[in-house]
């Protein structure tokens, strides 16, 4: 039976770049999730790749046929966005492969609970908050129009999304703690090898 894993961190944990590289590990051979969105594609982004590119009447359609798995709605300036997950048949437990996905404290729950925890592996990449704090604004310093204040609010947002409390309520005791991204990875793909091999 396959497993999903989520791989999830507050902003600047480094989980994008982790999540990158373990979907290049042929070893690991793990098929990614594609999730929804409501917002505009990108510069560079390409369909079905980053994400499926949907309206918000198609995501009101997901909702009525009782198909979205868990939806997250975000107010930006430009208007409501929503990203979700979809019950759409890119998951399945019957065959040998595992899948992965990145998301948010939450998305996980919400796919633990659709699916069931027998299935579901969370990841969740730690990094502390001085360091995390310096790595998002030396990111930030490389955008042509840095958000200072949108990395701001992000940071404070993730003190409450991942609190002690709401990571013990999803039964979240594993933590990958990436201060060096290659041993963070090293370890993150032995635990996936081991529960292959249950």
């Amino acid at each position: 039976m396959s497993k999903l894993f989520c791989i999830m961190g507050k902003s600047a944990s480094g989980k994008d770049t982790i999540f990158k590289r373990l979907v290049k590990d042929r070893e690991l051979d793990l098929k990614t999730v594609v999730s929804y969105t409501t917002r505009p594609m990108r510069e560079g982004e390409r369909e079905g790749v980053e994400y499926h590119f949907v309206s918000p009447q198609m995501l009101r359609d997901f909702r009525e046929e009782g198909r979205v798995i868990e939806c997250r709605d975000y107010h930006t300036v430009h208007g409501l966005w929503s990203y979700f997950m979809v019950d759409d048949g890119q998951i399945d437990f019957s065959g040998a492969q595992d899948s992965v996905i990145i998301g948010t404290l939450e998305s996980y729950q919400k796919i633990r609970d659709f699916f069931g925890k027998e299935h579901v592996v969370p990841i969740y990449v730690y990094v502390e908050d001085g360091l995390r704090l310096s790595r998002a604004l030396e990111r930030e310093k490389q955008q042509e129009n840095p958000g200072y204040a949108e990395m701001c609010r992000r940071f404070l947002a993730d003190t409450e999304d991942f609190s002690e409390e709401k990571l013990r309520a999803c039964e979240i005791c594993r933590f990958y703690e990436n201060i060096d991204m290659d041993s963070c990875l090293e370890e993150i793909r032995k635990d996936i090898l081991k529960f292959r091999k249950g």
